[in-house]
Formats: C-alpha cells, structure tokens, sequence
C-alpha cells in the first residue's frame, strides 16, 4: 500500500472504508506526528482538524468527511498531487466504485481490516472409517431434534426471549424511545462491534448500540441515538449522498442537514410496516436484496412496491421512560 519508492501509504491499494482508515492510521504513524501537532498544522493553513476528531475518525471503520480527509492528509504532509489521489478514492469508496486488488502482490501490498469472528460453522475432520461417521451423523441429528424440540417450547411457553428478534405486529412511530425492528427479519437496527458508525441489522437486544429515540421535526422525524462512547448523535446518509446504496450512519447531529431528517409512511392495508424515507433524496432506507442474515448493512435504496427489506416497525423500548 506504498507509493512505489516512497514508503508513503498509497490510497490506489484501498479498496473499502476499513482499509482507507487503516491507510489513514499508517500515513499518521509514518508522519511521526501526535494528535496535538497534527492539529496545530492545520490551524497553520486554515484548517480545522481537532485532535478528538482525529482519534474519532482513525478508530472507526466508515469513511470521514472529505474536509476531515483533506485537512488530515495535508496535515501529514501530502502535497497537492497525492492530496487528489486521496480524496478521488474516498469518492469512489462512497460511491462502491473501487476495483477489486490487482493480483500482483495485492496479498502482500493490501492493508487488512480487523479480523473478524467467523459465524460460519466449520466442517469436523473426515473421521477415519465408516463406522465412526454413522455415530456421528447419528450424534447429529440426535441433537439437532433435541435442539428443534427446546426451540418449540421456548416458543410455547413464553420463555425470554428479551434478546432474540420479536415477530410481533408493527408498531407505528411515536415520540421516544423505540427499538427499530425491520419487519422482514424481525433484527433490530444497530452497529456492529459499538465502534463502526454503519448500521446494520443485528438481533435485537437490550444491549445494542447505539439506543434510538423518535423526535418530531414538524410532519418528519428524526432518529436520535446515543453510544455508550460518543454519545448522542443522529441517524442519516453518509455525507447527504444521494446515491443509490449509500450507507445509513450513526453519526454527529447537525452535519447533514435533510439526509438526517426522515418521512416515515405506512405501507399496505392493513399496514405491513413504514418506509423510512431520508427528506434530501426521498429515496427508502432497507436492506439489499431483503436479505434476512445479521449483519446485513442498512443503505439508501430505491423504493419499491414490494418494500422487499425496507419496512420497519417502531416497537417502544422494553424498560424505558418516554422522553
């Protein structure tokens, strides 16, 4: 990820949000700089980069502001040349128009994002004869009508079920708190690990990151969070983008204007759930392709018909007090 001969980290190897911001981190530890010099160099030039803003920006995995990313990188000392360089791929990130890694020493060259725990069950090693195996497959499927059975009767019995999704009917939008279940999957709107401003649906659970609250603006609403480390904050459109699968963020209140302002509009008779409708694109905010799997990214779509994976539900918040 080197400018060839520089050293430098070169943003042409970047091919997603994670590995800009790890590119990001390497220009600032081969600078040599800390927070406070890196601030006192913008402000020399006009800039404003706040040394909390830097260590906010370097410890998420969403791509900053184009000032931010500009005032950085100039900071670290990139001239005007590699400045451009920078700001077209963050560009291109937002837009999902980086290229794949080229197969020369990509492997080598790449930056890597934080490995991640694989949810994946992995296959068990081929046993070594045949009458080993048949135990085994019959273990399984043992365990398997143990587990379908235990399921069963959490079901029937009204067993917790405080942090697994909730089926129940859709609940329309009201001042406070809520927890904002998508009706197709019955996950819940949250972040992914509590550090990544990008929401995602996750099963809905007391403990989600951030916390949502409804706020009226007039007929529109907006979705106020609060994150147990930056505190309160808005939901909107990654950088008032009006592209097609721009990414729906937790983020500062205030900095996007009408991409951090929604319509929310019932959908069906009766009602199957809401469209959530960002004001500066009156596009709808779902989940690509309906896709019902946990950790699939909350984006701005175009709105549908059919609504596949972009109906919500505004249940009230189990054990909280209305604002």
């Amino acid at each position: 990820m080197d400018f060839a001969g520089s050293g430098a980290p070169d943003p042409e190897r970047v091919r997603d949000p994670a590995e800009f911001v790890a590119a990001m981190q390497a220009l600032k530890d081969r600078s040599g700089l800390t927070y406070r010099e890196l601030t006192s160099r913008a402000e020399a030039v006009g800039d404003v980069l706040p040394r909390s803003t830097v260590a906010n920006m370097l410890g998420r995995t969403t791509l900053p502001r184009e000032e931010l990313v500009a005032a950085f990188v100039r900071a670290c000392g990139v001239g005007p040349g590699g400045m451009d360089a920078w700001l077209r791929v963050r560009k291109e990130l937002t837009r999902g128009e980086r290229p794949e890694h080229p197969d020369t020493g990509a492997e080598e060259a790449a930056p890597r994002p934080e490995p991640q725990e694989s949810t994946d069950p992995r296959p068990e090693p081929e046993p070594s004869s045949r009458g080993p195996r048949r135990r085994l497959v019959a273990l399984a499927v043992a365990v398997l009508f143990v587990g379908a059975a235990a399921a069963a009767a959490v079901v029937l019995t009204g067993g917790d079920t405080e942090d697994r999704a909730q089926p129940g009917p859709v609940t329309g939008p009201a001042p406070g708190p809520v927890r904002i279940r998508l009706v197709h999957s019955g996950l819940c709107l949250a972040e992914q690990g509590g550090r990544n401003g990008q929401l995602y649906q996750q099963p809905c659970s007391a403990g989600s990151i951030p916390r949502f609250s409804l706020k009226r603006l007039g007929p529109d609403w907006r979705l106020e969070t609060f994150h147990t480390t930056y505190g309160w904050g808005c939901t909107g459109v990654q950088e008032k983008s009006t592209d097609l699968r721009a990414p729906v963020e937790d983020q500062e209140c205030g900095k996007r204007g009408t991409a951090e302002a929604f319509r929310i509009e019932p959908v069906g008779t009766p009602v199957r759930g809401f469209r959530l409708r960002p004001l500066h694109s009156d596009l709808c905010v779902g989940v690509e392709d309906g896709a019902v799997k946990a950790g699939a990214e909350l984006r701005q779509l175009a709105c549908t018909e059919e609504a596949e994976g972009a109906l919500f539900s505004f249940d009230p918040r189990p054990g909280a007090t209305p604002d």
